[in-house]
C-alpha cells in the first residue's frame, strides 16, 4: 500500500503494546514515519490515536487532549507494577461500602500531587524508571500535579470496584488506583483499564487491528478530528504560507486550519495581530 498522510483511531487490544500497533501500521503503509499520541499499557485496551507521515507533526497537539477511562480495582492486594500482571508485594483485608467508595472517588476530583509509578518511562537521572525497577535499584519517584475532571462510581462486586474517570494528560490510572485504595484504608491494584475517549475520539470511532491488517480502513485528516475553525486561502495568502510567512487574519481563535482548494495546507497559531505557522501539512 502506498504511504500517505493521515490519522487512525485504533482500538488497541490487550496484550499489544502501543509500539506493536505503530509497527503494524508502519508495515502496512510501508513507512517508518508513524507515531502514537499517548501510551497504553499492554494490559489496557481502547482508543489509541496513530499519526502517519506529515501528520506525525500533530502528535504533541493530540497528546495534550484529555482522556477518559473505565477502570477496575482489585481490592486486597498490591503489586510492584500497580496492576494485576505484577508480582504481589502486600495483601490487606478490606471492609467498605458502596457509599464509602463513592465518597472516596469523588474526593479526588480536582488537582492533586501524584507519585509516578516505578514501572513507567519517565526519566530520572537519564534513565527510565522501569530500568531502575528491573535492576532492583532504588530511586526517588517523581511527584507531579495532575487533574481529575470527573470520576463516577459504576459498581462494586466481591473484591472489584469499577469506575469511570476523565483526566488530563499524564495522569497514571495505576497510581490513582493506589491512592484511592490508601484512602479506603486498604491496598489494591488495577484489574483492567479501557481508554474510552481521547479528546473527541471515542471507541465508536475506532478500528481494530484486524481492520488494519485487512486494509479495511481510511486515513483521517486534520479536519476530520480537530474542531479548529477553517480558513480558505487565496493565491496570495497561499504563497505566503508556503514560504512559512505569518499572515494577518481577522480572527480570534487560537488555532486555524488553512485550506486551499479543499486541501489541508497548514495549522496556524494566533500570535497577537498575526497568525504564525504551527504545523505545515502540505508543501
Amino acid at each position: 500500500m502506498k504511504m500517505t498522510n493521515g490519522i487512525l483511531i485504533v482500538n488497541k487490544e490487550p496484550n499489544y503494546t502501543s509500539r506493536d500497533v505503530v509497527n503494524i501500521v508502519s508495515k502496512k503503509l510501508q513507512t517508518k514515519k508513524v507515531g502514537h499520541t499517548g501510551t497504553l499499557d499492554p494490559l489496557a485496551s481502547g482508543v489509541l490515536v496513530i499519526c502517519v507521515e506529515r501528520y506525525t507533526k500533530l502528535v504533541d497537539l493530540l497528546t495534550c487532549l484529555n482522556k477518559e477511562y473505565i477502570a477496575e480495582i482489585k481490592l486486597g492486594i498490591a503489586t510492584d507494577t500497580l496492576d494485576i500482571a505484577g508480582n504481589i508485594l502486600d495483601s490487606k483485608p478490606f471492609d467498605i461500602t458502596p457509599e464509602k467508595i463513592k465518597e472516596t472517588l469523588e474526593s479526588f476530583i480536582g488537582e492533586y500531587q501524584m507519585e509516578v509509578p516505578i514501572y513507567s518511562a519517565i526519566k530520572v537521572g537519564g534513565k527510565k524508571l522501569y530500568e531502575y525497577a528491573r535492576n532492583n535499584e532504588l530511586v526517588e519517584l517523581p511527584v507531579k500535579k495532575v487533574k481529575i475532571y470527573e470520576i463516577d462510581f459504576l459498581n462494586y462486586h466481591n473484591d472489584i470496584i469499577k469506575f469511570k474517570v476523565k483526566v488530563e494528560k499524564g495522569t497514571y490510572i495505576r497510581s490513582l488506583i493506589r491512592d484511592i485504595c490508601q484512602k479506603l484504608n486498604t491496598v489494591g491494584t488495577m484489574n483492567s483499564l479501557v481508554r474510552t475517549k481521547q479528546g473527541e475520539f471515542s471507541l465508536s470511532d475506532a478500528i481494530n487491528i484486524d481492520d488494519i491488517k485487512n486494509n479495511n480502513f481510511k486515513l483521517l485528516k486534520a479536519q476530520d478530528i480537530l474542531k479548529f475553525k477553517q480558513y480558505h486561502l487565496n493565491d496570495t495568502e497561499l504563497q505566503k504560507v508556503q514560504n512559512g510567512n505569518e499572515i494577518y487574519l481577522p480572527l480570534e481563535e487560537e488555532y486555524i486550519l488553512l485550506l486551499y482548494n479543499l486541501e489541508e495546507i497548514a495549522i496556524y497559531k494566533n500570535s497577537g495581530p498575526t497568525y504564525k505557522c504551527y504545523i505545515m501539512l502540505k508543501i
